[in-house]
């Protein structure tokens, strides 16, 4: 994606984290990432991942920390599929 694209999604994430903040950190932080879980396309997850991965500049406290929660939930839950129930194999 363009850097604007990049730029639009952490303004984005920066606002539902602020939605969030309303609630205690570990449950503001749980619920931002089933949000971005639930609503966001794939490819715009994956987006805001790999900027994490580098840096995450711009992103606020929540929302970095909604995002790394996020890839921790997709890379336990690739974890646990067998052989042709999708991933790389299937």
């Amino acid at each position: 994606m363009s850097h604007d694209s990049v730029d639009k999604l952490v303004r984005m994430a920066n606002q539902i984290g602020t939605f969030f903040m309303a609630q205690k950190h570990p449950e503001g932080v749980a619920s931002m990432a089933d949000h971005l879980r639930k609503f966001w396309d794939p490819r715009m997850r994956n987006t805001i991942l790999a900027h994490v991965d580098h840096g995450g500049a711009g992103l606020d406290p929540i929302a970095m920390e909604a995002v790394k929660r996020l890839k921790h939930a997709a890379g336990a839950a690739a974890s646990q599929l067998r052989p042709g129930e999708g991933g790389a194999d299937g």
